[in-house]
């Protein structure tokens, strides 16, 4: 990924905390067909020593967790808030006109070997902490795999296939504006909360917080 210094962020805290807010991430894999793209749900581990793994699973039916080749790494890609940014709002417009339309965005790729996890017991231990993390953040009484009969679930676990990816890189690219002057960043801020939205809202928090390099 081409990330200038300026839009290179490489705190683990910041790169995990984006992982897990947006967890729906794009799954590249290379196998005998060419490139095969997936958007999947993962979960993100990190253990004492800082090695991070991500856990997930796939529809049996999916030849991925068949074809991926494990000898070289996979790819996935993680995509944070983005917004279009118009050169209307950087304030050295008007003394100059040198601006141009660009895209802000904050997106993080996680790289390693795919390992495929055909065990029902650790399918059932990943599908409950995927059910408690997303429920418990989303609904007042929340779903859990107790609520199904046990027959069901047992089924449902026999349709799907796990599949962890412990990471070896782990890049990640806020591109917020932070190589122009503060006099544009705070333009492209209120630029952004005027157009209103939690897309523009949550990409104005993003340009307020960053520090330029």
């Amino acid at each position: 990924m081409y990330t200038p210094s300026h839009f290179k962020e490489e705190r683990p805290e910041l790169l995990h905390q984006l992982v897990r807010e947006h967890p729906l991430g794009m799954l590249i894999t290379l196998g005998d067909q060419g490139l095969e793209a997936n958007p999947i749900p993962f979960l993100l581990d990190v253990d004492a020593s800082g090695q991070a793994v991500l856990r997930a699973h796939v529809a049996r039916a999916n030849p991925v967790w068949r074809e991926a080749r494990g000898d070289v790494d996979t790819l996935v890609v993680f995509q944070g808030p983005q917004a279009y940014i118009s050169p209307n709002w950087y304030a050295t417009k008007a003394e100059n006109g040198k601006a141009v339309p660009t895209w802000n965005y904050i997106t993080v790729q996680a790289r390693g070997r795919l390992v495929v996890r055909d065990d029902v017991v650790w399918l059932r231990e990943l599908v409950t902490r995927l059910t408690q993390r997303h429920e418990e953040a989303t609904q007042a009484q929340p779903w859990a795999l107790s609520d199904a009969p046990p027959d069901y679930i047992d089924a449902m676990l026999r349709a799907i296939v796990g599949i962890e990816i412990p990471l070896t890189s782990l890049q990640g690219k806020w591109k917020l504006s932070q190589n122009h002057p503060a006099v544009n960043r705070e333009g492209v801020s209120k630029g952004l909360r005027a157009l209103g939205g939690d897309r523009a809202s949550a990409m104005a928090a993003a340009v307020e917080q960053a520090a330029p390099r």
